[in-house]
């Protein structure tokens, strides 16, 4: 990877793994211009779809100017499969990547991202890449998930859970910090029902409300939102502190 001309931009949604990809690119010194955060409706296969409406926030307490990319609906015909949805969902980030590489001085010298174990998300973030001429930084990719999980969290991390949708994850789990503690809890998940800690499977999303990285905290009000089987937290008020 070349840490040369350019401006690097960073796919962030707000979500751990997204902050954990720029805080680590800041840490080497590369020249983070941009947060760029994809706004997608309904589920999406590629982007972290809860509280993306937060990353403004977070993006004031970084002082870094944040890009929304805010496309139509994606992939409304129910028929389309995963891969050409995929694909499909690239394609207004890619554009609005390339639009920030003829504005940004020097152009576009990489993006980081936060995949941590999808080849399908990470295969194609970096053909993108390939195709805008750029480097990718994904610092998480393939690396053991405690050690991770642990690594946030001795950096000061503060993750809030604000999703979750697997076995032995209850309601008590929504708006709950990602400590040592949650992790120990989750570990123990992991043996019984499968679930993954950092929740790459989808079983939780999550929200960094702060890090050494960012000069304000982020104060979340919220309610919590639980069918018996998944929930999320709905956000009633967000401010930095």
């Amino acid at each position: 990877m070349s840490d040369g001309d350019g401006a690097w931009v960073s796919l962030f949604s707000g979500g751990k793994d997204s902050s954990w990809a720029l805080y680590r690119a800041l840490e080497r010194g590369l020249p983070v211009e941009r947060l760029v955060t994809v706004h997608p409706e309904g589920d999406s296969y590629m982007y972290h779809v809860p509280a993306t409406e937060l990353a403004a926030l977070a993006a004031e307490s970084l002082g870094i100017e944040l890009v929304d990319v805010e496309p139509d609906a994606f992939g409304a015909d129910g028929g389309v499969d995963s891969s050409a949805r995929g694909d499909d969902e690239l394609e207004p980030l890619e554009a609005a990547l390339e639009e920030l590489g003829r504005e940004l001085d020097g152009g576009l010298a990489g993006v980081t991202a936060g995949a941590v174990e999808s080849e399908y998300q990470t295969s194609r973030i970096r053909g993108m890449c390939d195709r805008l001429g750029c480097d990718l930084y994904a610092p998480l990719w393939q690396q053991e998930p405690r050690e991770l999980a642990d690594a946030m969290l001795e950096a000061g991390f503060e993750i809030t859970i604000i999703q979750v949708a697997a076995h032995g994850l209850d309601e008590s789990w929504l708006g709950r910090t990602l400590d040592r503690e949650a992790i120990a809890d989750l570990e123990a998940l992991h043996e019984e029902y499968g679930v993954h800690i950092l929740g790459e499977g989808g079983e939780f999303e999550t929200f960094v409300v702060d890090g050494p990285h960012m000069a304000r905290r982020i104060a979340l009000e919220y309610e919590t939102e639980w069918d018996g089987m998944r929930g999320h937290v709905r956000i009633t008020d967000a401010h930095l502190e």
